[in-house]
């Protein structure tokens, strides 16, 4: 259209003296009503107790829970005894929680996680111990076991990746799940340095203790000098996408894999950072070259959309490796990412 004087002024009519939470698109409307008070203004994101993706903080009992009414909850993991380079993803659920200005808006899958789900930050686990990391796995088990008793579905930050053996322990205790793992590694490692229970080995675990149908588990970004580590992804059944295939295949088509694999079964969405190219996310323990991109990471979550997700995590998230915060900051980001695609799980009704 050409730009002339009346167009200017129809400009000015509408928008000249309007605040910004006032919108005139029906769709935006809706979003803005949720989101801007009746003044016009909004809460500061630099205000406030922090929590995980500024959801409302819900305490919980460690021995007599009580979770009201919620679908979500957001769950502190901060434990990395189980790593085998760099300590330091202890801090991941604080750093994550001082992330501002994630959503409210998810503009891709047109939803508002936080106001069209019963969503709290509830708090970190309740460790007995920060030196025992089997015992921290068994405290992992409890809290998780009482949110999937609830009926509520679980989104942990670790952490390091070995607490996604106990979530699953919980997660698949009455039937099997399957996967989508976002990683540099397949971490189905077996035991060393007198355990099994540490960051490269919780799938196999899972799959042995028969939780995780290897089946229905898709491996996405996989790369680096440990790829002779990993025999038990193949031999199990697993399907593994390295990074190095990523280009060529194309996110789309990787979508369409995961999502055959994994079918309309119950699904459980594990998402390390280091899965991301260090230039983007330097700040974890074992980083490696070659990896995605935020934004085919980005792409790869939202094609999801309409998956059956009963929990997820993000992991490996060690924010002193990283001055700029850039990794805490895609961490959150991939949250509520997840936390996004939980509005459209059939795992959850009753939503709108």
């Amino acid at each position: 259209m050409a730009w002339d004087a009346n167009k200017l002024d129809e400009l000015r009519a509408k928008y000249g003296e309007s605040h910004g939470g006032e919108m005139f698109d029906p769709v935006f409307q809706k979003v803005a009503a949720k989101i801007f008070n009746e003044s016009g203004t909004r809460v500061a994101p630099y205000a406030g107790m922090p929590t995980l993706l500024t959801a409302p903080h819900l305490a919980v009992d460690a021995e007599t829970p009580d979770f009201g009414d919620l679908q979500v909850a957001l769950l502190g993991v901060p434990m990395d005894l189980g790593v085998t380079n760099r300590t330091g993803s202890r801090f991941g659920p604080r750093a994550l929680r001082t992330i501002e200005r994630i959503g409210p808006y998810n503009h891709v899958l047109g939803c508002t996680p936080l106001h069209e789900l019963r969503v709290a930050d509830i708090g970190d686990v309740p460790f007995r111990s920060r030196y025992r990391l089997e015992m921290s796995h068994d405290d992992i088990e409890k809290r998780v076991s009482q949110i999937v008793d609830a009926g509520v579905i679980p989104l942990s930050v670790g952490g390091d990746h070995s607490i996604t053996h106990p979530i699953l322990k919980a997660v698949g205790k009455k039937r099997p799940v399957g996967m989508i793992h976002i990683d540099a590694h397949c971490d189905t490692g077996g035991a060393y340095d007198l355990t099994k229970f540490h960051h490269g080995g919780p799938f196999r675990n899972a799959v042995l203790d028969g939780v995780l149908d290897p089946t229905r588990v898709i491996q996405i970004g996989i790369r680096g000098s440990s790829e002779y580590l990993w025999e038990f992804s193949y031999e199990s059944g697993m399907t593994v996408i390295h990074a190095e295939e990523v280009t060529g295949m194309g996110i789309p088509a990787i979508i369409k894999k995961a999502k055959a694999i994994i079918g309309d079964g119950p699904t459980y969405l594990s998402f390390d950072i280091d899965s991301l190219d260090p230039s983007f996310a330097p700040g974890t323990g074992t980083p490696e070259v070659g990896g995605l991109t935020t934004r085919e990471v980005l792409e790869l979550l939202r094609g999801l959309k309409g998956i059956n997700l009963v929990g997820g995590d993000v992991v490996e998230v060690a924010p002193q490796y990283d001055a700029m915060t850039n990794t805490a900051h895609a961490g959150a980001q991939v949250l509520f990412e997840i936390l996004s695609l939980m509005v459209f799980s059939p795992a959850i009704t009753g939503l709108r």
